[in-house]
């Protein structure tokens, strides 16, 4: 996807977010691994981030993130998320475009992530469909999310894609094109709404401290009672 959008002459962002550690908050960071092609273009800016045990599956400042990397003037931000499951769904109240990336193994566990994860994609992509029984996970993914035909919804495009062979990348970035111009009004305006309200609870959220937190939690000791821990937080 870099390469194709450096050979249309646009300046690109990539920031990848890393699971952290639930005791230190650090993480491996490890994305830019895959990516070393690109450090030094000057049409690239990579950055990888830790969650920071948030639970959304991104930076707990990543909206000023890229809001910051908006006004440098890169034409495309793309935001790489953690990837842990259902909980992770904060991204779509950040991105103009939502993009759920599978593999043909995921097919035994699609029907459980409905609930979550899986209804968040404005486009599915299965990579690595050159493996055993592709093909079949395609065709039983589209059954799934095929709208009924009295809901009058639009049909949620999957792609298939070999990223190693560069397979796929041309129809993706059609897709992607093709979402982001005919975006409604409801889903900006929910899009503006997530945002304010992340940055209202940052901000209301602003004073508390975990380490503070397992401070007074220690200084309790055999006496610690969490819901009366809590009530002076309220």
């Amino acid at each position: 996807m870099i390469a194709a959008y450096v050979e249309e002459g646009k300046k690109i962002a990539i920031i990848c977010v890393d699971p952290s550690s639930p005791f230190n908050l650090g993480a491996l960071l490890g994305d830019r691994i895959r990516m070393s092609d690109w450090y030094n273009h000057p049409s690239v800016f990579i950055r990888s981030l830790a969650s920071r045990g948030s639970m959304g599956g991104l930076h707990p400042r990543i909206i000023e993130v890229t809001d910051t990397i908006k006004a440098a003037g890169f034409d495309l931000i793309i935001i790489e998320t953690v990837g842990v499951g259902q909980s992770e769904v904060e991204i779509a109240g950040l991105a103009d475009t939502t993009i759920v990336v599978l593999v043909p193994e995921a097919g035994d566990e699609v029907q459980a992530m409905k609930s979550g994860l899986m209804e968040i994609a404005d486009i599915f992509v299965v990579n690595k469909a050159d493996r055993p029984g592709a093909d079949k996970f395609v065709r039983n993914l589209k059954q799934i999310l095929a709208p009924s035909s009295h809901t009058g919804e639009q049909e949620i495009p999957v792609i298939k894609t070999i990223a190693s062979q560069k397979e796929g990348i041309t129809e993706l970035r059609e897709k992607i094109g093709t979402h982001s111009s005919t975006q409604n009004t409801q889903r900006k305006l929910w899009l503006h709404t997530e945002k304010a309200y992340h940055l209202i609870k940052n901000k209301r959220m602003k004073d508390v401290s975990k380490e503070e937190l397992k401070n007074e939690i220690e200084k309790s000791g055999s006496s610690f009672n969490l819901y009366r821990f809590i009530e002076k937080y309220k």
